[in-house]
């Protein structure tokens, strides 16, 4: 991101692109250009708006189209104001739900895929060793399993997926902007082994209630949906409580009230609804493979993929076991297994197509844990992510699955994970004839079998690369990194020096990351830490110079001598209340002292509509070589130390 040194060139591109006509009101708060539009842009707009020199990203939430700039959001403005006139009203921009929902499930998932990746690359690990060991000698796998080696290495390998709602927890909370730690009580009473085992027991016949209304044998462990609308909804409740209860209780009260209602909520209403829609997808397959065989294969092999972004995927399990038993093959599996390898290929597809370096290695690692089964990076990190790429995959596996239906491909044992090295389960061979003989299924045709599954991967996997070249997407734009341009280079005399920051106000510190704002919490906005206020005072956190008092009197920008620039930000979103509750105590351009009296705000009044997380972030954190953490937790008084920047 280059630094802005043009406010009217920006603005003037801002217009422009956007259309003069599309913009009906604009505001602004200490990072951010808010501009209300009658139509939601192009996807092509938003990637020219955020390759402008000087804007960091575009967030499109509140029915605002948020320009994140950083500490010359209010100049941008100023100099947009100049050329435009805006109408009195201020419509929220329209935004498709399917983009909704897309960006919701990416704000929950991206910030751990990572962790799903290195699980399904050590499940690919265990695979081939297991392979290995098979060719070796038969039932060597068998032996490995056994060992506390294997078996610690594939509980690890297991974890982030048999635990997602509580990942989903953390990161969702950060999406919705409620508290994690409820969240995480939440979403992990989900996965408690208790619970999994009570729904085993109402699975088993064993009816049970809740109160009055029957319980479903529905599980959650590495479900997705359940968790995000849990988390969802939860920041709606907690809002709602937060303002209900009195603040002498509230600490207490709150997660436990949050709690024995998001819970019970979730059984009921999400339970009976999934169990519902998978009996029947799974029935309506049954139903549509009796009249057209090729074609019910297709349609699981293209919508194998949603099945597994709602859970519904599940529901072909116990179908697969019992078939498995009465007729000794499966055909489930075997179109899994397809639209898996289809998927994970339109994402090596995106890997060779992107120009965006972040974007290219996540496809990679995703695409490589993709064709051992595990899709969740490939879909959530990328194909998904990117719209276009994901339908790609989905229509290459309907073609591979109607091609393999035409050789009658089955698999003759149980896969576990499916993808590309499950394949041979479609081999013919002594073991499943006998199976089938003795079950009466026994066909010399299913040998052919093994080369539907061979051709069909094949074309799959071909199929979703082209698609992907073909079809294309929006690619990221990558931000170039901060370069000066010549006019506004600092002079070369100017040296950096170390800048510590003392704690400008009372209370409790908390990590950056842990801020429940992207654009604090991602650093894109400056590096620092936030501090929770208990009290509503402000204070001068080093020696220096108050470059800007924003117009709404929530944030402060400083600078000192030794080069930092800082941004102070008290609370989130709190440009909505116009400048009220806060009393500012300082002017522009007016000089501090470490510990001097900046504002003070009605901190009882802001909290029962806002959240008081207050960024204390150097701006110009790229330009030291660290940043130094002295106290990133815990209860902090005025004056001390928090970090320093080192030059």
């Amino acid at each position: 991101m280059a630094k802005i040194r043009d406010y009217g060139k920006l603005a003037a591109d801002i217009k422009d692109i956007i259309g003069e006509s599309n913009i009906t009101a604009a505001t602004h708060c200490a990072t951010r250009l808010r501009l209300f539009l009658k139509e939601d842009p192009s996807d092509e707009i938003t990637k020219k708006i955020e390759s402008q020199p000087g804007v960091i990203q575009v967030v499109k939430a509140g029915g605002q189209y948020q320009i994140v700039i950083g500490m010359h959001a209010k100049d941008v403005y100023e100099e947009l104001s100049k050329i435009m006139t805006f109408s009195d009203d201020a419509p929220v921009a329209k935004v498709g739900l399917g983009d909704r929902i897309i960006a919701i499930i990416a704000g929950s998932m991206v910030p751990f895929l990572y962790v799903l990746a290195g699980g399904g690359l050590l499940q690919g690990v265990l695979i081939i060793i297991r392979l290995i060991l098979d060719k070796m000698s038969p039932g060597g796998s068998a032996a490995f399993d056994a060992s506390g080696f294997g078996q610690i290495y594939n509980l690890i390998s297991w974890t982030p997926f048999n635990f997602m709602p509580a990942f989903i927890a953390v990161s969702g909370s950060k999406h919705f902007k409620c508290n994690p730690f409820i969240a995480l009580w939440c979403c992990c009473t989900l996965i408690n082994p208790g619970f999994t085992e009570m729904a085993n027991g109402i699975a088993a016949g064993t009816p049970l209630k809740f109160l009055f209304i029957p319980m479903t044998a529905t599980t959650y462990s590495g479900t997705v949906i359940p968790a995000i609308v849990m988390v969802g909804v939860l920041s709606i409740v907690e809002k709602k409580l937060n303002n209900i209860l009195p603040e002498d209780f509230r600490a207490l009260f709150l997660p436990v009230c949050c709690v024995i209602i998001m819970v019970p909520l979730t059984v009921l209403l999400i339970g009976p609804i999934t169990t519902i829609v998978a009996d029947a997808v799974a029935k309506g397959y049954q139903f549509l493979y009796s009249l057209v065989p090729w074609l019910a294969n297709g349609v699981v092999a293209f919508f194998w993929q949603v099945f597994v972004i709602f859970g519904v995927h599940h529901s072909f399990t116990p179908v697969a076991t019992s078939e498995l038993a009465t007729s000794g093959f499966t055909i489930f599996f075997s179109m899994a297994a397809i639209a898996v390898c289809a998927q994970a290929s339109a994402c090596f597809g995106v890997w060779f197509k992107t120009r965006n370096s972040e974007m290219k290695r996540a496809a990679l690692s995703a695409g490589v844990t993709g064709l051992f089964g595990i899709t969740e990076p490939a879909i959530y990190g990328v194909t998904l992510r990117l719209k276009k790429p994901f339908w790609c995959g989905t229509a290459a596996a309907a073609v591979g699955g109607v091609i393999a239906s035409f050789f009658g491909t089955r698999y003759f044992k149980y896969p576990g994970m499916v993808g590309f090295s499950t394949i041979p389960c479609a081999i013919y061979d002594k073991a499943a004839q006998e199976a089938c003989t003795a079950l009466g299924t026994a066909d010399p045709s299913l040998a052919n079998g093994i080369y539907g599954a061979l051709i069909g991967t094949a074309v799959a996997v071909v199929l979703g690369f082209v698609l992907v070249q073909v079809v294309g997407f929006d690619d990221p734009v990558e931000i170039p990194p901060e370069e000066d341009d010549a006019a506004g280079a600092a002079p070369a005399d100017e040296e950096l020096k170390d800048t510590t920051v003392y704690a400008p106000m009372n209370g409790r510190v908390v990590p950056l990351a842990e801020v429940p704002d992207d654009a604090f919490a991602s650093g894109l906005l400056g590096q620092g830490v936030a501090i929770d206020p208990s009290e509503g005072k402000l204070y001068a956190p080093f020696d220096g110079t108050v470059i800007g008092v924003f117009d709404t009197k929530h944030a402060y920008s400083l600078a000192n001598d030794a080069g930092a620039e800082m941004l102070i930000h008290m609370g989130l979103d709190t440009v909505q209340l116009g400048g009220k509750y806060f009393t500012p105590k300082v002017s522009d351009g007016q000089a501090v002292k470490k510990g001097d009296l900046l504002a003070e705000f009605d901190i009882n009044e802001i909290k029962k509509q806002y959240k008081m997380f207050t960024p204390i972030l150097v701006t110009n954190a790229d330009d030291y070589s660290t940043i130094e953490y002295i106290k990133d937790s815990g209860e902090v008084k005025v004056g001390d130390p928090l970090y320093t920047a080192k030059a």
